[in-house]
């Protein structure tokens, strides 16, 4: 689907992003950790995990309907990270595609595989004619809202918790 050459990139070969195949289910499920980096103190880590690893298998599941998975590989197939874009209504009833999750693998972290995915984004959102993408992160999360940002994300919404 899309070839990204990274410059920053220490791998000799382009990243690739291509649809999700369910030989890729186990890699996608081994970056559930990922997901919780971030996570604020006062939530159970077990249970975002679970609740992360709940998320992917449904984005799985529904890939090629609801939402849409893919994956981001080097030139030999090594796979370095994934994302999931769904169809959403922002509240005020604005059709948008949203990034549910969004991982790269430790070893790829910095390589240009996030900037990839997200232009694979971008791109399946044009081509459902949206004009808006939206994502969630944790606020703790610095290193992924820097990210987003550098991307041409802003920030819309904040969510604020009071713990009882």
């Amino acid at each position: 689907m899309t070839t990204h050459p990274s410059s920053a990139s220490r791998r000799d070969s382009p990243i690739h992003v291509r649809p999700f195949v369910q030989a890729d289910r186990k890699f996608v499920l081994s970056l559930a950790p990922r997901l919780v980096i971030g996570i604020p103190p006062w939530r159970d880590p077990e249970r975002m995990l679970a609740t992360v690893r709940e998320w992917l298998v449904e984005s799985i599941t529904n890939h090629g309907g609801k939402t849409m998975v893919f994956v981001a590989e080097e030139e030999q197939g090594e796979r370095l990270g994934f994302v999931t874009i769904s169809h959403a209504r922002h509240f005020t009833g604005v059709g948008q595609a949203y990034i549910g999750e969004l991982a790269v693998s430790e070893e790829a972290e910095g390589q240009g595989v996030g900037q990839a995915l997200v232009a694979a984004c971008e791109q399946w959102a044009w081509g459902q004619g949206y004009g808006f993408l939206s994502l969630e992160t944790g606020a703790a999360n610095t290193r992924a809202i820097g990210f987003y940002h550098h991307l041409g994300f802003q920030e819309e919404d904040v969510r604020l918790v009071k713990v009882l």
